[in-house]
């Protein structure tokens, strides 16, 4: 499995575990707000490795 699947697996992942969380602990709790920051991380990497794909696929 390539790292760009893997990485939208984990997305996916916390994706769910942050809608469960934040509908039994609320939109602000240290858990949701932890797992939200993770997941902002792994999008904007997610985004520079589809970037650095696209650029690649240019040159």
């Amino acid at each position: 499995m390539c790292t760009t699947e893997k990485l939208l697996e984990r997305i996916e992942f916390l994706r769910n575990k942050m809608t469960d969380v934040a509908l039994e602990k609320g939109f602000t709790s240290i858990e949701s707000i932890t797992i939200s920051q993770e997941l902002d991380r792994l999008l904007n990497l997610f985004d520079d490795v589809k970037q650095t794909k696209h650029q690649k696929s240019i040159d």
